[in-house]
């Protein structure tokens, strides 16, 4: 889901145009880069069920508890804050907490509430990774989404800048190259 996550930023880029694009794709992923150093550390894992793309089951039972995706979406949103302002480290926030959101819809039942599990807990995970055709469809639909929304405002902010239409181009078409060689590579692999 990580393309999906991406073409996801670049829609929110299309509305919050104060927002820096970098921004929002670390916030897209922000619970993932925390997950790889406690994934290096053995705290949270994953076991393959299958190869290819959805074959893993995440125990992500810091990074992805709910718990935890609200605690680390908060301190990304802090981070910004003296740099960019409330209003656009409460997008940031908000978009780190949209990482949670579409995972849901592609996760197994996988996602505590709790950090750690604490409680047992029912776990949460709409499974559509159990059909990798339908979340690869998804994604894509994500990533084409994000990148003729961001595209479309780019033009609109070249136009009134006076500036050419071109830069605003390749840097959509970029967008779009990226996010389907990510799915593609994730979805062969």
């Amino acid at each position: 889901m990580i393309a999906g996550h991406f073409g996801f930023a670049a829609i929110v880029k299309s509305r919050e145009k104060t927002a820096p694009l970098w921004a929002l794709m670390l916030a897209t992923v922000w619970i993932d880069v925390v997950f790889i150093p406690l994934f290096v550390a053995h705290r949270e894992t994953a076991q393959q069920v299958h190869a290819g793309y959805g074959g893993l089951i995440i125990h992500a039972d810091y990074t992805h508890s709910i718990v935890g995706m609200l605690a680390l979406s908060a301190i990304l949103g802090a981070m910004f804050l003296p740099r960019l302002g409330r209003r656009v480290a409460l997008v940031i926030a908000l978009v780190s907490v949209s990482h949670w959101v579409l995972d849901l819809v592609v996760h197994r039942g996988d996602m505590p509430v709790l950090p750690g599990n604490v409680g047992n807990l029912p776990s949460f995970g709409f499974g559509l990774w159990n059909h990798p055709q339908a979340a690869a469809c998804v994604e894509l639909v994500l990533v084409l989404v994000g990148a003729a929304t961001y595209w479309r405002a780019a033009m609109d902010v070249s136009v009134q800048a006076g500036r050419s239409k071109t830069l605003a181009s390749i840097s959509a078409g970029l967008i779009a190259a990226c996010g389907l060689v990510v799915l593609f590579l994730d979805y062969t692999s």
